[in-house]
């Protein structure tokens, strides 16, 4: 665990040193938040209760959203590109001759990474929103408390699917494509977009147990009191953490028939 928690420190470390890089996202953050809160006033002037939230709930959904987008790379970013260009260029041999797991060092970048986007690009959009507008944010600690455990394990999910993305570029070696489909995919299926709630019916239902559910819409809802009570609590986080073991299981299995033959690009 010591060298994982190392690895996790020198994610955190990596992006810190980016200064006006963060800036700017802190920036299109909030910037970005004030176009969407806009807009969803206006949605919810026409159609109150839409989704089952109130106007005070939907931009809260909002604000959360933008302080977890960078956190949770929900547009792209993140280390998938990373690792399709070490396939491609052939250094990820060096990675698979370290004396550490593959994705579990990965996973401890990820996290590092993800828990400077929370405090460096998370913080401030969620406070310019709550100056600005009248957010549901709750009073009660434990609420609080189960919203970062869901986080938590979002941020998780988010990195099994990434890891899947990555690991893709054994085969096809230029993940571009992938990599654009995999945004498009996470804009709508997370609820960047819209909240997942808003689907009607059967279609509604399916999004709704998909895993890009478990990244932002079920933290969200864990905030907004839609899970209140111990067993729906238990039982927004064990969807998670099902995903959570399921995406993992698939990134280990993808994992080892990748790295069973390597055969470097170019030789």
């Amino acid at each position: 665990m010591g060298l994982y928690t190392a690895v996790a420190a020198g994610g955190f470390r990596r992006y810190a040193t980016y200064g006006t890089a963060t800036a700017a996202g802190v920036f299109t953050n909030t910037v970005f938040g004030f176009i969407v809160a806009f807009t969803y006033i206006a949605l919810w002037d026409q159609r109150p209760g839409l989704g089952g939230y109130d106007q005070s709930q939907a931009l809260t959904f909002v604000w959360v959203s933008q302080s977890l987008l960078a956190a949770g790379a929900l547009i792209g970013g993140g280390f998938q590109e990373e690792i399709q260009e070490r396939v491609r260029t052939g250094d990820i041999a060096v990675d698979l001759y370290r004396p550490a797991d593959l994705q579990m060092w990965w996973l401890a970048a990820d996290l590092g990474r993800a828990a400077f986007q929370l405090l460096g690009r998370g913080l401030v959009p969620l406070a310019a929103g709550a100056l600005a507008f009248r957010l549901a944010l709750p009073p009660d600690p434990w609420r609080w408390l189960l919203f970062l455990v869901s986080v938590g394990l979002g941020l998780v999910v988010s990195f099994a699917l990434r890891y899947l993305l990555g690991l893709l570029a054994f085969w096809l070696l230029d993940g571009a494509g992938i990599n654009l489909m995999a945004t498009v995919v996470s804009v709508f299926f997370s609820g960047m977009l819209l909240p997942l709630t808003v689907f009607p019916g059967a279609f509604g239902e399916f999004v709704r147990v998909l895993p890009w559910a478990a990244m932002l819409q079920v933290p969200l809802d864990v905030l907004l009191g839609e899970h209140a009570g111990a067993g729906a609590a238990a039982g927004a986080l064990g969807f998670q953490a099902g995903w959570v073991l399921v995406l993992l299981g698939i990134g280990r299995l993808l994992q080892s028939a990748a790295t069973r033959k390597v055969v470097v690009q170019g030789g």
